[in-house]
């Protein structure tokens, strides 16, 4: 399809037509040399004014989909900063939002409806990531796919751009607090992944329509016996010293549903994807959606009918893992809880945890088509900031740090670092934000979330043993027999005798009643099963202290749980749609009498006195985990004040906890056993243990 309708068009004009047209590198450098005049080494400067700049490039993303996440980065920055314009603020002001959330609620006052399968369509198309290339393709025929990157944001003024698209370090975007770039470098990276010469066509008109329509082309600079540089530089295309222009009022470039009239549109030419990336409304889709795992806003990948002439599906919204992970969670999701932390360290931190079904009590199928759906880049732990993912851990760390064998190729934890303290959180990542320093609080963050996840009390521990009773069983394979005979006298709980029962058919006789242990267990009041509910109706603590007295003693240099019955659903604090808090309030401090004075010290932040781990919600019960920070002293109580929100009014519950003593280490116990194994056909042995 010809994209430009006007026979009388200038050579500028031709000249982008020219470019924008080509499928692959190859097409870009046949216009080139078609070109000669106008691609003389003349016409070419350095990328950031800076002929050393080839260090700057190479050395940023390492994984070709996270140098492209940084370009849809930009374009989610160039629309917030667009409508900060629009709606009348200054984007480095001090009155402009202070974060992305901030600037979401105040700039799109309708983003809720983003959940909505239409309207979110409508919005993704503001940003636009589509293929382009030589077709059909096949396995026969794996031609070149090349990449344009559109977002209607603020645009540039030709005369800018070497002042934005094409600088680098000017930190432009520093002084704006709700965009997520800064060194105006992060976009650079996805030039060393374009073809082997690094062709990239950028070009903009501004968004109130002053100006023309600019573009240029980024390459690397072709190595030349004469050049005194031991290493080549990326460069850009001017025309008689400016950046080309021409003045358009709207193209047709093979957008969704719309033409270009103001924004930016970006072509990366033969881009080098990883192995298996095909069709960009799934594959590509799929691995945006992991990178951004909770974007501000949605976006659009298409194909097209000439690289996949049968494929129904084109077009695809995205608007990150999370969501989609709440979406399929019915099918998918065994387990969700999220962990907030609280803590002298680094401030506060959010790690949602969710795990996956074993479906058919496959293991193996189960792995590959969970990997497919969810682990494509092998994050299965993710650090993110505004939603973007900075880093990430393997498997490896769900093995060797938290144990849990049975767990490694069904568990994806989140970690959102947004809200972390600044001095630690910079410590963290790399500028290229896709990989995580090795540096000292990047360690202490792995050992505090090993030893936080893998306690022993904690609910993955829990699902871990449930999983271990029911690891690898093959429902195909001729079992049925040996599945009955071993489980008439294995000690099974009920529910996972039910799940054997349901898979097995199993024909486990009832044992005979026995009369004593009946009368027994109907002493036992029956337990009331769980109702979950959307919304709170009740919150109590569980204790019975009453007035000022204590509902806990927490030790100096130890923790204390304390727990809350309500009825609220578990994705209470999780859910996109309505979501709850739980809430946590210093009322008062009352030092230790016997280090002066009796009465009520001044109310104080939460966190100045404690670190604080709050627990979502698990089957009607809610946790926090206090430790008492160096502020308080043994001896002194604190009143709390703990608030579960809710539309028809919080619910509050106030009480007392008092600073014990250290616990002491326990004390090491002398222990000798014997074991007496009997005879083999026989399932049981002796063991006697000799306490000194």
């Amino acid at each position: 399809m010809d994209l430009f309708t006007n026979p009388n068009m200038t050579s500028v004009e031709k000249l982008f037509h020219d470019l924008y047209s080509a499928k692959d590198e190859e097409e870009v450098q046949q216009v080139v040399e078609d070109n000669e005049s106008i691609f003389d080494d003349a016409n070419w400067r350095p990328l950031g004014q800076n002929p050393s700049n080839y260090g700057v490039v190479k050395n940023q993303q390492s994984n070709p989909i996270a140098a492209l996440i940084e370009k849809v980065t930009n374009s989610i920055d160039a629309i917030l900063t667009k409508q900060c314009i629009e709606f009348g603020d200054d984007p480095k002001s001090k009155d402009s939002p202070r974060t992305m959330d901030e600037a979401i609620n105040k700039y799109f006052p309708n983003s809720k409806n983003w959940d909505i399968s239409s309207f979110r369509k409508q919005q993704s198309e503001e940003i636009q990531i589509i293929a382009d290339g030589k077709g059909p393709r096949n396995q026969k025929r794996a031609y070149p796919t090349s990449v344009v990157i559109y977002d209607n944001g603020e645009g540039q003024h030709p005369n800018n751009f070497e002042d934005s698209f094409l600088s680098l370090l000017k930190g432009n975007k520093n002084d704006i607090h709700f965009v997520q770039g800064k060194y105006n470098m992060g976009g650079s990276g996805a030039i060393v992944f374009c073809g082997k010469k690094r062709y990239q066509l950028i070009a903009s008109k501004r968004f109130d329509k002053t100006g023309d329509f600019g573009f240029t082309i980024i390459r690397e600079h072709p190595k030349r016996e004469t050049d005194n540089a031991k290493e080549t530089w990326y460069e850009y295309l001017l025309i008689d010293g400016v950046i080309p222009s021409f003045s358009i009022d709207k193209l047709d470039l093979g957008l969704e549903n719309r033409s270009f009239e103001t924004g930016t549109i970006i072509k990366m030419y033969s881009y080098q994807f990883p192995k298996g990336y095909s069709g960009f409304a799934q594959d590509l889709n799929q691995s945006i959606n992991e990178f951004l795992f909770s974007p501000a806003l949605p976006i659009l990948t298409k194909d097209t009918a000439l690289r996949y002439p049968n494929n129904k599906v084109l077009s695809n919204d995205l608007f990150g893992l999370k969501r989609r992970l709440d979406k399929e969670k019915d099918n998918y999701i065994s387990d969700s809880f999220t962990e907030i932390y609280e803590d002298e360290l680094f401030g506060r931190m959010k790690v949602s945890c969710s795990v996956f079904k074993v479906k058919d009590f496959d293991l193996k199928k189960s792995k590959d088509e969970i990997q497919r759906r969810y682990f494509k880049n092998g994050m299965n732990v993710m650090f993110s900031m505004n939603g973007q993912v900075h880093g990430y851990y393997t498997s490896e760390f769900i093995t060797r740090s938290l144990k849990l064998n049975l767990l490694k190729n069904h568990l994806l934890i989140h970690v959102d670092c947004t809200e972390m303290k600044y001095e630690f959180r910079k410590e963290l990542f790399m500028a290229s934000r896709d990989r995580l320093k090795e540096g000292e609080e990047t360690q202490q963050l792995r050992h505090y979330l090993a030893k936080k996840l893998s306690d022993k009390d904690g609910r993955l521990q829990d699902i871990q043993k449930f999983r271990k009773q029911a690891v690898n069983i093959d429902a195909s394979s001729n079992t049925d027999q040996l599945i009955r005979s071993f489980t008439k006298n294995l000690p099974l709980n009920s529910d996972l005798l039910k799940l054997l029962g349901d898979t097995f058919k199993l024909d486990l006789k009832k044992e005979k009643k026995d009369k004593k242990k009946e009368k027994q267990t109907n002493k036992h009041k029956e337990e009331i099963p769980f109702t979950p509910q959307r919304f709170p109706s009740q919150f109590k603590i569980n204790s019975k202290a009453k007035g000022d007295s204590e509902v806990a003693k927490i030790p100096l240099n130890g923790e204390k749980t304390i727990k809350f019955s309500t009825d609220c659903e578990n994705e209470y604090f999780d859910r996109i749609d309505e979501p709850g808090e739980l809430k946590i309030g210093v009322l008062s401090i009352k030092p230790n009498e016997t280090k002066g004075g009796n009465a009520p010290g001044t109310p104080k932040e939460i966190t100045e006195v404690f670190n604080v781990n709050t627990s979502s919600p698990n089957k009607g019960t809610i946790r926090i985990n206090l430790n008492p920070k160096d502020e308080l002293k043994v001896g002194d109580a604190v009143q709390l004040k703990v608030s579960l929100t809710s539309p028809i009014g919080d619910f509050d519950e106030i009480f007392w906890v008092k600073i014990a003593d250290s616990q002491k280490p326990k004390e090491k116990t002398n222990c000798i056993i014997l074991s007496i194994a009997t005879p083999l056909e026989s399932p049981y042995s002796l063991r006697f243990a000799f306490v000194a």
